[in-house]
């Protein structure tokens, strides 16, 4: 009986301990399945934000910048009809779409304010343009602005307008800013909103992506058809 007895109590401890090892065993696969869940989380909340902070640098950063001297022009004395500015994508900078449709241009000056003077039309891409009196008159062609309202040699014009045109462009020809082009900013004034001596201008140029362009400059006495704004 004794013996019978002893055998009992062994059988009972060794269920105890398969009963034991098999929580231990379901604690194990729930612990892992826990870990795999959040180390899961852990990563799509780190790519969430490495992905944002590649947006915010993005948005921080300006694809463009000034690739030379701002140049004003007029009719030999103040005030100033015309100014041209030279952009360029900076180093490693991504594509920018200077039409209408992706852009705005603004302007502020002393006592006159507009959101946006690029029109339709205005982004001149048909042929590159060496220089602003060209650019001007095939805005005339593209219908930018009316017949015989080139500022540069022709007159004032209707109504305060940008263009974009490109010096350097390589085909196909589009409104897209690439690395290797020049694109220039040409502004015209209506004759009420022209920046006569010692006035403040600024420019800016908002781009689909990327930071904007402000270029901001102060009018010298004009003594000559050609201003150097620096």
């Amino acid at each position: 009986m004794n013996l019978i007895r002893k055998g009992h109590r062994h059988t009972h401890r060794g269920v105890i301990g398969i009963e034991s090892a098999i929580v231990l065993i379901a604690f194990v696969i729930v612990a892992a399945a826990l870990a795999f869940v959040v180390l899961n989380m852990g990563f799509a909340t780190t790519q969430k934000a490495k992905t944002s902070i590649t947006s915010a640098l993005i948005e921080a950063g300006s694809s463009m910048q000034i690739s030379g001297k701002v140049i004003g022009a007029s009719g030999g004395g103040s005030p100033m009809t015309t100014v041209m500015i030279p952009v360029k994508l900076t180093s490693g900078g991504d594509s920018v779409d200077l039409s209408e449709i992706f852009s705005t241009i603004s302007y502020l000056g002393d006592g006159v304010e507009y959101d946006n003077i690029l029109r339709a039309n205005c982004v001149l891409i048909v042929a590159e343009n060496p220089d602003p009196d060209t650019a001007w008159t095939a805005a005339i062609a593209s219908g930018c602005i009316g017949a015989g309202e080139n500022p540069i040699s022709a007159g004032p014009i209707g109504a305060t307008t940008a263009i974009v045109y490109f010096p350097v462009m390589r085909a196909p020809f589009n409104t897209i800013l690439e690395q290797g082009e020049h694109a220039v900013i040409s502004m015209g004034w209506v004759v009420a909103d022209q920046p006569a001596n010692l006035e403040k201008i600024k420019i800016e140029l908002t781009a689909a992506k990327g930071a904007t362009l402000t270029v901001e400059r102060d009018v010298p006495n004009i003594t000559s058809t050609i201003i150097d704004l620096g």
